[in-house]
């Protein structure tokens, strides 16, 4: 549709699909389930509120959440869903004072949630100069989605996303190969769904790999090249980002660098920050790709 088609749905911009946790109830706090772990210091039932949640809907430990157990709090991302629900779904009416909204409240968020990851994804597909023959298909995805996010709450309630989504990811796997196949002699490392926990890729060359899926846990990528790489769905968890470039990474999203580790050397999209636990940088980025 053209920007004047009065009948185009507004569609959300990149800024709103970060967290914004002023404006969200501490839904992330309440509705989901935490199961004691390396991640999280406590067990807790999805509808109970987390201990450290403060009567203003803030974390009680927000600078303390790593040396308290809570690391997994400081990985999560909910793409701005929690603002959307509070604010826009609920006009908000928080589910304390407004008590009756809480367990639909609870209902509507993770789907939310998954509405807003999709719409990330598909934002930034069509920014892909290679997928331009996917841009009408992608914004008729990009507008159904939004179209969704929009639903009144009972209806968002009981939304069922997987078929909406299994069609989306068909047109970003395909906008990712094609831009993947812009890079000269990619990498042919990797592959989807890869098992490359702990792997030993310092200083590699993978830019243009597919690592859509792949198991990262703890790999060495200090100092890798990750230019036009495609880690939608990868696990970064303890992977060594430090140096690393990930300019131009395809759907790299805040929730991987949270759980990952790096240093002030990283190079980052700039539509993505860097995390605060992140060190600074002690040596120089590995060269000699």
């Amino acid at each position: 549709m053209s920007d004047d088609d009065p009948t185009a749905v507004p569609v959300t911009g990149r800024a709103a699909l970060r967290a914004d946790c002023a404006n969200c109830f501490g839904l992330c706090c309440v509705a989901l389930t935490l199961t004691r772990s390396a991640d999280f210091a406590i067990n807790k039932d999805a509808g109970t509120p987390c201990r450290n949640l403060a009567d203003d809907f803030r974390c009680g430990i927000h600078t303390r959440l790593r040396s308290e157990g809570f690391s997994g709090c400081t990985v999560y991302d909910c793409f701005g869903a929690g603002q959307k629900v509070s604010q826009e779904t609920y006009a908000g009416r928080d589910w304390r004072t407004a008590a009756g909204t809480a367990q639909q409240m609870f209902q509507v968020f993770p789907v939310m949630r998954q509405l807003h990851e999709l719409l990330w994804y598909l934002t930034e597909a069509l920014t892909l100069p290679a997928a331009t023959s996917l841009y009408a298909g992608l914004r008729d995805a990009l507008e159904t989605t939004e179209r969704l996010t929009r639903l009144p709450a009972d209806e968002l309630a009981g939304l069922d996303v997987s078929a909406h989504r299994d069609g989306a990811a068909a047109l970003l796997l395909r906008a990712g190969e094609l831009e993947r196949a812009t890079v000269p002699r990619r990498s042919r490392r990797g592959g989807r769904g890869a098992d490359l926990i702990g792997a030993r890729l310092e200083g590699a060359d993978l830019r243009g790999a597919e690592l859509r899926g792949a198991y990262l846990i703890a790999a060495d990528l200090r100092g890798a090249d990750l230019r036009r790489a495609e880690v939608i769905g990868a696990d970064f968890r303890d992977a060594d980002l430090s140096g690393a470039d990930l300019t131009g990474a395809l759907f790299l999203t805040q929730a991987q660098l949270n759980a990952a580790k790096g240093n002030a050397a990283t190079k980052l999209p700039d539509s993505l920050t860097r995390p605060p636990h992140w060190q600074p940088s002690s040596r120089k980025p590995v060269t000699g790709r």
